[in-house]
């Protein structure tokens, strides 16, 4: 092993001579307490080394080791409902090891090396396999783990048995020598190959309305949620990580505060998948970079979550990916760029990080994996940004912006007045309408694409409105604008706001969706053609229809909400009939 000596210690960043020979990005042992390092910068025999643990008591001529390899994961069965630190160290086993505060330089698998699991093999003797090949599966709770061929790998069946394995046994061996295992490892910093990138087309279904109808993201697109303090960005998150519906969630808890993972933690065990009527755990990765953990291991966290999430993407998997949030990780950059006397970019950021954002989301997306049965999977990342002040201007919101899909912008007034999701209807955009409007066509309603347009309409038209009521109050208005003023209320409040702590209203179907919008706009364009043969807008708004439609949100039954619309109907000709 190369072995040199610490020159020079700044922060996270150590500075260690005789590293000649070394590579870009390995991973090192620095000083006596052997804390985990990565090499981010070589010139001649000084390797320039990013700390994943705190460097406090380092000392100037401490040995440096390479270990030779770059930073990578293990792959495998196990890691499903784990808990990891930024660099894969199952939690759990730490504090059995140091306590409630993790000692450092400890160095612990990522994957159980003693739990055995029951293999069953899937190919035969002789068959020839190519990379990505599914050699057989073993059972993570309820999701088959399927053990593949690792990309670059190919040859003819020699030997392969079913039975109980630990990760590291052979399952299978190939003509070339090659031995199979459980286990896979990969270094974060490398997308894992694929044979196809597809284009997206299926909608990401969350359960919330905002997203699933107004603001749709798919299948292997990308998302971004900026807001200041307050505004919901973590709810948000994790009821996206509750409700969508990906086979597989991996959550990165990157710089937010130690109490929120734990809220996940303490929640998921409890909550049941409606789709599967598994505990939400059961499906469920996550990496915690807390805010009072090493500022470098930040970096590390975000692609050791991209690389977990392309892992479970290659068995043909959907996998929804949480980062929380990816400013504090751009902090981490400004930090480590600071130490190494980079010139600064805009307000001290590094003038890379929007190349480093780029590169993080676009490991997303839906591809056709490798292997020979052509199975598909996706990779859906949705990342929340910090901005401080919740001013949209700063770099990482504009660099995310230029990059993301889908842009869901939460607004502070909207959090002061209890209306959550505090998403803006009217700063949100999603570039994958055109995309999936043909799936909402053939599965849901022919009329969903102009229902949501009439709707943004009506939205923008309350913003116009709203500017003159200011100016000369609402009763300067004719009738058919007071009208719309009331309808747009009722979309803001009984189909955009939605409680994530309400047994029912939590996770709404997309029919019931559908059908809760068409009742909202259905009474608007009763009352419009009511008002113009002459009906009084407060007789109409005194309707009990409109009660019922109010309280659609606390209904299960989708056919009760479809009734309504009869009843909407009914109750506006038997007025004008009154009249």
């Amino acid at each position: 092993m190369l072995q040199g000596s610490i020159a020079r210690i700044s922060g996270p960043v150590v500075y260690a001579l005789d590293m000649r020979g070394s590579k870009l990005y390995d991973v090192v042992r620095v000083g006596d307490e052997q804390l985990n390092g990565e090499i981010i910068r070589l010139d001649a025999d000084e390797a320039v080394i990013q700390v994943y643990e705190d460097t406090s008591g380092l000392k100037v001529g401490e040995t440096v080791v390479n270990t030779g390899s770059p930073l990578s994961v293990e792959l495998g069965p196990g890691i499903i409902s784990s808990i990891y630190d930024g660099i894969q160290r199952p939690l759990p086993i730490l504090m059995e090891k140091s306590g409630d505060f993790i000692s450092r330089g400890i160095t612990v698998p990522g994957v159980d090396r003693d739990r055995k699991w029951e293999f069953t093999a899937s190919v035969n003797k002789g068959d020839a396999l190519e990379s990505g090949d599914v050699v057989g599966s073993v059972y993570e709770y309820h999701i088959e783990h399927k053990i593949m061929v690792p990309p670059h790998v190919s040859g003819t069946v020699t030997k392969i048995e079913s039975g109980e394995f630990t990760v590291e046994d052979t399952v299978c061996t190939l003509d070339n020598d090659t031995n199979i295992t459980l286990m896979q490892k990969w270094p974060v910093r490398i997308g894992r190959p694929y044979a196809k990138k597809l284009d997206p087309t299926l909608p990401l279904l969350t359960g919330q309305r905002i997203f699933d109808c107004i603001f749709p993201v798919t299948k292997g697109g990308t998302a971004m949620i900026p807001g200041g303090f307050g505004t919901g960005k973590t709810v948000s998150e994790q009821t996206l990580a509750k409700w969508a519906d990906a086979q597989i969630v991996v959550y990165i808890g990157c710089g937010e505060r130690g109490n929120e993972m734990t809220d996940v933690l303490t929640e998921f065990p409890e909550l049941v998948d409606p789709r599967t009527q598994q505990p939400l755990i059961e499906r469920t990765i996550m990496i915690a970079n807390t805010s009072n953990m090493p500022v470098a291991a930040r970096e590390a966290s975000i692609y050791t979550g991209i690389t977990m999430a392309e892992y479970y993407r290659d068995m043909g998997y959907d996998v929804a990916l949480m980062a929380d949030s990816t400013s504090r990780w751009g902090e981490a950059l400004r930090e480590v760029s600071g130490r190494l006397e980079e010139m600064p970019g805009e307000e001290g950021y590094p003038a890379y990080l929007a190349t480093r954002l780029a590169a993080f989301y676009e490991r997303a997306g839906g591809v056709v994996c490798l292997g020979s049965d052509g199975r598909a999977g996706s990779i859906t990342v949705v990342g929340a940004v910090s901005p401080p002040g919740g001013d949209f201007s700063e770099p990482i919101t504009q660099n995310t912006l230029r990059i993301a899909g889908a842009f869901w912008a939460l607004d502070t007034s909207l959090a002061y007045r209890r209306h959550f999701p505090a998403v803006n209807w009217i700063n949100s955009y999603s570039l994958y309408i055109e995309s999936v409007q043909d799936w909402f066509a053939e599965n849901i309603a022919r009329d969903w694409r102009e229902l949501r347009d009439k709707t943004m309409f009506l939205l923008q038209k309350e913003v116009e409105l709203q500017e003159i009521v200011q100016l000369v109050g609402p009763d300067a208005l004719p009738e058919s604008e007071k009208a719309i003023l009331e309808v747009t209320r009722m979309v803001r409040e009984d189909f955009l706001q939605q409680s994530a702590f309400d047994e029912v209203d939590s996770f709404c179907p997309l029919e019931k969706q559908y059908w809760m919008l068409k009742a909202i706009l259905t009474f608007h364009d009763a009352i419009t053609d009511a008002l113009s043969k002459g009906a009084s807008l407060q007789q109409l708004l005194d309707l009990p229809v409109k009660t019922d439609i109010a309280r659609m949100k606390e209904q299960e039954d989708v056919a009760t909400i479809k009734g309504l619309l009869d009843k909407i109907d009914t109750s506006v000709a038997s007025l004008e009939v009154a009249q």
